[in-house]
């Protein structure tokens, strides 16, 4: 071992903008690597992990107190090898190490993580933040420390001893359980789970601090959709989806000024979040606005969409193709400085009318809401304003226009939140797919055009060799991919594929699914790892068929795999897809509102895809767009629709012909030659 290895701040080598932000302190930070792992062993010195992310406020606000402290780093280097994990690189960590501090420290986790492990890696106290010296009943860091050292020099017989049982409970925890496929009573145990949760004033799940929750939202749209279908509306879940949605949108949650949501909001209102904004979740959301629009036809949500797509386009996407990972919570002048107001910056860029409108609209002619200043949200609807200024709505809407796009240029002159520009294989799936369905059906070809570079940009420089890598920056990428990475992946191409077809596309959803079924699922049991077969040996090998902020893995890849298998007709991928639900099928008994994801992928097991294929020719006097409106009008989530070339197969289709087929679990109705002769097959079907 090399002493030097240790001895010195490493993180300057690294590639992630969050590790980067710690190359500066005087901890001796180190990546996790075989050099910082095998000094561990070495000097029999237990490890302490930090794991967060670049956009996270409490690090910055931990890193400020302790790590750029000389004592308390000194302190760290003397006792401990110190580690520090950017959870968006390595969520296999993250997962694996945020189960260790539930079942130690009794209560949920966050970021940032700190964890004390043996140098087996084996957890034996953790906590999340730590201020630099006693505050409001949260120990110091460095008594913390002091407590931890002790332990391991005087009671490692009990460290050992925990450490067993920590062991066996992860190793449990990761195992499966179940005999048979759940039933349709699965779908509507969730939907009453849901409605526990709900809260009927301001919409959301919970009480503060409140998270969007996509994956609740979408799994409601879907079961209204299914009440729908079987001909008695429930209109309760599709009012839980959309008034949660509007609710969001019209709050602090969203950025009234630039589009976007923010990751949570800090109260029940909706009206103060934590500022960061994530590309997942921004993808979730965007997706969920334009199924609610498909559902109602309101307009409100497909603008909801469109701003937080623009908003993408605009501020998130590198110049190779794909999207950067996040924008930060903080500028020097503070958390969510950058997005904040005073009536009198209003006035100094708007026209009298404009402000008038702005302040009213956006509430700043109310009390202070955050540090003495305004966070916008929309206090006034465009008709409520008509009324109170006595001008036409349609006047102050494209008043409100051009005061919106004066704010924003306003805006980008101030100092800009940190970007984390990495891109994550996982995340920039999610975008591809929402990109790809909100261009589609809301009609905004920039978006399509912007999921297909992203796309190109994936596979030019994060496949390879046959398998997906994790994360790219700065022209890097060596984290081999995980289970999200394979499954989101697959999900973005069916769903691109459905709106410009490619062939090539389909050779490569062919070789997803082929990767997921050769080193990630359990062929004994059933479901899917978090990580590869031939992923390094950590103390667990991480599976969940839980949602999280991101629609649990397991649940995509069943989804996925039953539509690729439904598509190519390969019974592999729906066996898989089916023996996935199954291992879950106790946890869903136990808790159906908790694997929303997953119980969408039940839906179109119990109830198989339709497979809808348009080919036309020249001389088709019906334009494709009106075979499209026959196939895809409202909101049919079950519906998967291709216009592939002839010589192509689909389902049960034929490679030549021209005209529509409908394809239904194995089995195709009649070619339909007009557009009403497709609504009758569907009507049938």
């Amino acid at each position: 071992m090399d002493p030097a290895a240790i001895e010195t701040n490493r993180l300057a080598q690294t590639t992630s903008p969050y590790l980067r932000q710690h190359a500066d302190n005087p901890v001796h930070w180190q990546p996790w690597d075989e050099a910082a792992l095998s000094a561990a062993r070495v000097l029999d010195r237990p490890i302490l992990l930090s794991i967060g992310y670049a956009a996270c406020h409490w690090c910055h606000v931990m890193a400020h107190e302790s790590f750029e402290d000389p004592a308390i780093a000194a302190q760290m280097n003397q006792d401990f090898i110190n580690i520090k994990v950017d959870r968006e690189e390595r969520p296999d960590l993250d997962r694996i190490y945020q189960m260790a501090h539930q079942l130690l420290a009794e209560q949920g986790g966050g970021w940032p993580l700190t964890v004390f492990l043996t140098p087996e890696q084996v957890p034996f106290f953790t906590g999340t933040y730590f201020p630099k010296t006693e505050q409001a009943g949260m120990p110091g860091f460095a008594d913390v420390m002091a407590r931890v050292t002790e332990v391991w020099q005087t009671r490692r017989d009990e460290i050992i001893e925990q450490n067993a049982r920590m062991q066996r409970v992860l190793q449990r925890l990761a195992s499966t359980s179940g005999a048979a496929l759940p039933g349709p009573e699965a779908l509507d145990a969730a939907r009453t789970q849901v409605a526990s949760r709900f809260d009927p004033a301001f919409g959301g799940f919970g009480e503060a601090p409140k998270f969007p929750q996509p994956t609740a939202l979408e799994r409601m749209l879907r079961h209204y959709a299914r009440s729908q279908r079987q001909g008695e509306v429930d209109r309760g879940a599709l009012h839980m989806a959309c008034h949660t949605l509007r609710r969001m949108a019209l709050g602090g949650l969203y950025d009234q000024i630039g589009g976007g949501f923010a990751r949570y909001s800090v109260d029940r209102e909706w009206t103060i979040p934590h500022f960061e904004k994530m590309l997942s979740d921004n993808a979730l959301l965007i997706r969920v606005a334009t199924d609610a629009h498909r559902a109602t036809g309101d307009k409100f949500f497909r603008r909801v969409a469109r701003e937080t797509g623009e908003w993408v386009l605009r501020e998130m996407i590198l110049a190779e193709g794909g999207f950067a990972s996040s924008l930060d919570a903080d500028t020097r002048d503070g958390e969510g400085a950058f997005y904040l107001w005073t009536p009198a910056q209003m006035h100094a860029v708007l026209t009298p009318a404009e402000a008038e409108l702005a302040i009213l609209r956006l509430g700043l002619d109310e009390a202070p809401n955050f540090e003495g200043q305004w966070h916008p949200q929309v206090h006034m609807t465009f008709s409520e304003l008509a009324k109170r200024l006595k001008t036409p709505r349609e006047q102050l809407v494209e008043r409100w226009q051009s005061a919106q796009a004066k704010l924003l240029a306003a805006r980008n002159q101030r100092e800009r939140p940190a970007l984390d520009d990495k891109a994550l294989t996982a995340w920039n799936a999610l975008m591809i797919q929402a990109l790809a369905r909100a261009g589609h059906f809301l009609g905004i070809p920039a978006f399509i055009d912007a999921a297909e570079r992203a796309e190109a940009f994936i596979h030019a420089h994060l496949w390879r060799h046959g398998r997906c890598l994790a994360s790219w920056r700065a022209g890097v990428a060596d984290l081999p991919g995980y289970l999200d990475d394979h499954a989101f992946m697959l999900a973005a191409l069916i769903e691109l594929q459905q709106v410009r077809w490619s062939a090539a596309r389909q050779d490569w959803a062919s070789a997803l699914g082929d990767v997921l079924l050769a080193q990630f699922e359990d062929t004994e049991h059933g479901g899917f790892f978090f990580t590869a077969a031939d992923h390094e040996p950590l103390i667990q090998r991480p599976r969940s068929f839980t949602d999280d902020a991101l629609p649990a893995g397991n649940a995509v890849a069943a989804l996925s795999l039953n539509r690729l298998g439904h598509w190519l007709g390969d019974n592999r991928y729906i066996d898989a897809a089916r023996r996935t639900v199954i291992a879950a099928s106790d946890g869903i008994e136990d808790s159906a509102g908790a694997h929303c994801a997953l119980l969408d992928a039940l839906e179109e097991i119990i109830d198989p895809p339709k497979i809808i294929t348009l080919r036309l020719d020249a001389t088709d006097h019906e334009t494709l767009s009106d075979w499209r409106a026959t196939a895809e009008g409202g909101y049919h989530p079950q519906r998967i629709v291709f216009t592939p070339p002839a010589g192509s197969a689909v389902a049960g289709a034929p490679a030549t012909g021209t005209g529509a087929w409908v394809c239904y679990d194995h089995a195709c109705l009649p070619r339909a030659s007009t557009p009403a002769e497709l609504a009758d097959c569907l009507n049938r079907a």
